[in-house]
């Protein structure tokens, strides 16, 4: 015979369920893209010690240089170290974007798990929210926005300003699949014995289908990283993104718009090849399918 729910022990210890977790055996193409991708971050990191001059300093005396000992990626026309400017602007792309993604995985947890979980009216809101924001095509909302601002915003600003419009008009999609998630576990044998043994609502949130939802955060999150890397490149190539001098991936491409230029120099190319690099590590990264 089934016990009466008030027989059962009010509050006990009860044991936090979560899904195992996978031992980690990385496929070759896995682990090559993780040594690369830490290569990449390590070069951003330590762009301060690797070119001491600084991303801003000009030579004067070698104005548009060709790769030599002395600068491995040549210099731009004010005589700027290519290679400093790589390496800070993809630390810079890197923290931003990253930064960015991150706050709208926290976001699309935050509303997806209260929407799924509650469901009704607030699951409800939540659907025609982001259908509306995917509704629209990403690229051009996020142009839209950007344009409908000022266009000379001090460099600081306008690095905030690119990292507010990513982390606002990213989260919808990510927030529909967490929803979706925190519906199926709503009705879980877990969830239902939470609440049998007396656990409140924020203790079934945080202890029980927080812990489950782990994974598919994480994935998310690896799956928003590429796309707004590629997005404020978007952005600074056309002028919009972080404003000069601070380098970033986008503002780098710009010099790209010279095509005679670069056939001439072809390795003004050395930012683009960083980027892609980048990119294809993190999709390599991102896991292809999520459970929870």
């Amino acid at each position: 015979m089934t016990p009466a729910v008030s027989e059962l022990p009010a509050r006990s210890a009860l044991p936090v369920i979560a899904v195992p977790a996978r031992r980690w055996s990385p496929s070759p193409a896995k682990l090559a893209a993780t040594v690369l991708l830490g290569l990449l971050v390590w070069g951003g990191l330590a762009a301060g010690w690797l070119r001491p001059a600084g991303y801003a300093a000009q030579f004067r005396d070698a104005p548009a240089a060709a790769p030599s000992l002395r600068f491995p990626f040549g210099t731009d026309d004010l005589g700027r170290d290519l290679l400093a400017r790589a390496l800070y602007g993809m630390r810079f792309s890197l923290v931003l974007s990253g930064a960015a993604a991150l706050a709208a995985t926290a976001v699309a947890a935050l509303a997806g798990i209260a929407a799924g979980y509650a469901g009704g009216a607030l699951e409800h809101v939540l659907e025609m929210a982001t259908s509306l924001l995917m509704a629209l095509p990403w690229i051009f909302l996020l142009l839209l926005m950007r344009a409908l601002l000022p266009l000379d915003l001090p460099p600081e600003q306008s690095a905030w300003v690119t990292f507010l419009l990513l982390a606002l008009l990213g989260w919808a999609p990510s927030a529909r699949v967490v929803a979706a998630s925190a519906r199926s576990l709503r009705g879980s044998g877990f969830a239902f014995r939470a609440r049998a043994e007396g656990a409140g609502t924020w203790t079934l949130l945080c202890r029980h289908l927080l812990p489950n939802l782990r994974g598919l955060l994480w994935a998310q999150f690896l799956i928003l990283l590429p796309g707004f890397i590629l997005s404020e490149a978007t952005l600074g190539f056309l002028g919009l993104g972080v404003a000069e001098p601070l380098p970033s991936w986008g503002a780098l491409l710009r010099d790209l718009e010279d095509y005679s230029a670069v056939a001439e120099q072809p390795w003004r190319l050395a930012p683009l090849a960083l980027m892609f690099l980048t990119v294809l590590c993190l999709q390599n990264l991102a896991p292809k399918e999520v459970t929870t």
